[in-house]
């Protein structure tokens, strides 16, 4: 039996915590509009954090499925942007201190990874671990972005509601972690954000700050959101524009959102995870923001 301790450092002095959230997300997985990315990167930009422990990524990832960047210079190799998998100390803007576990999905030994974050779960003393991340959904983005919530004990999310029933799903590493840490007594809950199919490859600031609110609301913490806000705002400017200049979209969106209100009415909840033949797929809708988002950030390159 290996040792799940081998797959981590620990970084200077381990800190004494009581009950501190763990928030974590990987890269790799289902992200609608980098809901659950972003939300993790602004936390990692606006507020103060050190490295707690760093996972062995040489033994957790491909390197051949996701090839690190190199620069080369004239006649030589002179920087390579190596992986990293981190947990971090944080404080929120009240001092309340908590955890981010961060990086690349694991590619391999993910039973071992899932109890390597146990043994860090229990020395660190967590009392919660939160996940969070985006979902394409066929709803518009002019209404009120839905999450679903999901934990290993019911009481953890009362009075959520779910979009889903008995589905199976391609797993993920957060999803067994849940699962794994779950089953040994420990708190753990995520949050997936209904994120519009036709923005899913996008990024989508108004899916992190619907993320973070909804870690907010599960755990007490608080977070820094202005920023975040005023470019989910700017997004939000910016597609309506694309719509307004698009008789198709608008049509497109027209149709969205009478099925929304329909659902929210009392419809069958099939309704937000299905859609209408008479409407242009999920791929076309995405494919003509993307024209959009990438001919904008040409302009911004300009």
């Amino acid at each position: 039996m290996f040792d799940p301790t081998d797959l981590y450092r620990l970084s200077g002095d381990v800190p004494e915590l009581t009950d501190p959230v763990l928030l974590y997300h990987f890269d790799g997985f289902v992200d609608a509009g980098g809901a659950g990315r972003l939300a993790i990167a602004h936390l990692l930009d606006e507020l103060e954090h050190r490295v707690v422990a760093t996972f062995d990524v040489d033994r957790l990832l491909d390197y051949r499925s996701r090839r690190p960047i190199m620069t080369f210079d004239t006649d030589r190799w002179v920087a390579v942007e190596s992986p990293r998998l981190d947990l971090r100390l944080v404080h929120d803007t009240m001092g309340t201190p908590f955890l981010v576990l961060s990086g690349p999905e694991p590619d391999r030994e993910w039973e071992l990874f899932a109890a390597a974050v146990g043994t860090l779960v229990t020395r660190l003393g967590v009392g919660k671990l939160v996940t969070t991340h985006g979902i394409p959904m066929a709803v518009p983005h002019t209404r009120p972005l839905g999450v679903t919530g999901h934990a290993s004990r019911p009481e953890l999310i009362t009075g959520q509601t779910s979009a889903f029933g008995k589905v199976q799903v391609p797993g993920s590493a957060a999803s067994l972690i849940e699962f794994r840490l779950g089953a040994e007594g420990h708190d753990a809950l995520g949050y997936a954000v209904h994120v519009p199919h036709y923005l899913a490859q996008a990024e989508y600031p108004a899916a992190a700050v619907t993320a973070l609110e909804a870690v907010t609301k599960g755990t007490g913490l608080v977070f820094p959101l202005d920023g975040l806000r005023d470019a989910a705002e700017k997004t939000d400017a910016e597609i309506a524009e694309q719509i307004e200049a698009s008789q198709e979209l608008s049509t497109a969106i027209a149709g969205l959102e009478q099925q929304y209100d329909a659902f929210a009415a009392g419809s069958e909840r099939e309704n937000l995870m299905a859609e209408s033949s008479e409407m242009p797929t999920g791929d076309e809708l995405a494919a003509q923001f993307e024209a959009f988002l990438a001919e904008r950030d040409e302009r911004r390159g300009d």
